[in-house]
């Protein structure tokens, strides 16, 4: 039975000290020209110095045109010294305390907002089934734009190398771009991109081998993949499946298993307006606070590879039983460590056994919304409120100072839409 403090070797020979992972979360610390800033040492200092065995950064994009969000740190083309400098200073305070740093590539394809890009770009011109008019009409992109999209991922994942970071996963997951070509629902398509799944997980596979390619064989790489998509007719637990087949033999060093898209947001913890589609997995012993665990044991059948799972992991008793039977290799933990940087450390040393309890009393009153809205869509924006309410704490401690466990979640949720809207007019073409 492995411990959550025990080291773990990863296939390329590089060692994590822990089996703890600071799970991938979007900072939105860019400065206006996409740039790493000394907001990112902070706080990657910070969490390395909390414990943590690996830190993966949160959607690093590989085109400054489609962006998560304003505050989206970008490597699409030549970097100057000084933005180099930028990264070689995250990348150091990542390392720091013996952890490593690797850095999330992704595309945001279709889910760029409409403040970013009022043309998103995604494998079809199928557009986000979301109200509120937030994001606009895709354009299907081309087989030479595809073919560029591999070519970016693969420059990032190099760039990252030479700037120090100790290794790269690629974003394929929560419906962005490699994540929406494996869909479905999503990909219409009737070239070698789309239609059988071998020619949707083609994209994904290409990267993964262009990526390899730049970085070599001693170099972590990192996938993370949806388990399922949870939407009718989207990317199932069967086509996962599948898919980790096809990954078994592309040197794959650890595999994040997670799940949902905008649509169905379920990497929250919550679903969208629509019925969640819920594939049938047996229900395991392990501990219930763990999202997407059951999914990971299935996928465990049949990949070779390690597994990291993220998602719900409040307590030392969960996180040891989600270790035990060897299921999993690597925990990921996210909203703990919003509140407190020093979380693992203090979980490790037997400081605690689990995180506080700071959402019971988060949620949005009703009277915000209106006596008529649809329940669910109220549970919707609860949601994102509280998102909005762990970014503010993450901006506070970027800025060394201390979560802010009063802040409201109205106050936080008005604070950090207008931040959003601001970096996006703000920013700066290269």
């Amino acid at each position: 039975m492995a411990l959550i403090s025990d080291p773990f070797t990863l296939p390329c020979g590089a060692v994590l000290k822990n089996r703890l992972a600071k799970a991938a979360m979007t900072e939105g610390l860019a400065d206006e020209r996409n740039r790493a800033t000394d907001r990112h040492v902070t706080l990657y200092r910070r969490w390395a110095e909390g414990g943590a065995g690996l830190l993966l950064t949160g959607n690093l994009q590989v085109d400054r045109r489609y962006l998560e969000r304003g505050g989206n740190v970008v490597i699409d083309g030549p970097q100057d010294n000084e933005q180099l400098a930028r990264l070689a200073a995250f990348a150091e305070a990542g390392r720091s305390n013996g952890a490593h740093v690797w850095v999330q590539m992704s595309h945001a394809g279709r889910q760029t907002p409409i403040n970013i890009a009022t043309e998103p770009v995604g494998p079809s011109a199928i557009p986000l089934a979301l109200p509120g008019g937030r994001f606009g009409k895709p354009r299907a992109l081309t087989d030479e734009d595809i073919r560029d999209v591999i070519r970016r991922f693969a420059f990032v994942a190099e760039t990252s190398k030479q700037a120090g970071f100790s290794g790269v996963q690629i974003h394929s997951a929560h419906g962005y771009l490699l994540s929406e070509f494996l869909s479905p629902r999503v990909n219409l398509r009737d070239d070698i991109w789309g239609g059988a799944l071998e020619n949707r997980a083609r994209l994904l596979l290409e990267t993964v081998r262009a990526v390899r390619a730049k970085v070599g064989p001693d170099f972590p790489v990192s996938i993370k993949l949806n388990s399922a998509d949870f939407q009718k007719g989207g990317f199932a637990l069967e086509d996962c499946l599948q898919v980790v087949e096809m990954l078994n033999n592309e040197g794959v060093d650890l595999l994040e298993i997670s799940g949902g898209t905008y649509e169905q947001p379920k990497l929250l913890g919550m679903a969208g307006i629509e019925p969640v589609e819920d594939p049938k997995v047996r229900a395991s012993t392990k501990a219930r606070e763990a999202y997407f665990i059951d999914y990971a044991i299935a996928v465990r059948a049949v990949a070779k590879m390690p597994l990291m799972v993220t998602g719900g992991f409040r307590s030392k008793a969960g996180m040891s039983e989600a270790l035990s039977g060897d299921d999993v290799d690597v925990l990921g933990i996210g909203r703990p460590l919003c509140v407190d940087a020093n979380f693992i450390n203090r979980i490790l040393d037997g400081e605690i056994e689990k995180a506080p309890d700071v959402e019971s009393g988060l949620a949005l009153g009703p009277w915000i919304f209106g006596p008529q809205s649809p329940i669910q869509m109220i549970k919707l924006i609860n949601g994102f409120a509280k998102m909005g309410w762990y970014y503010e704490q993450l901006y506070r401690m970027a800025d060394g100072l201390d979560a802010d466990l009063k802040m409201s979640a109205f106050k936080a949720f008005l604070s950090y839409q207008t931040t959003e809207d601001k970096k996006a007019k703000a920013l700066v073409s290269a």
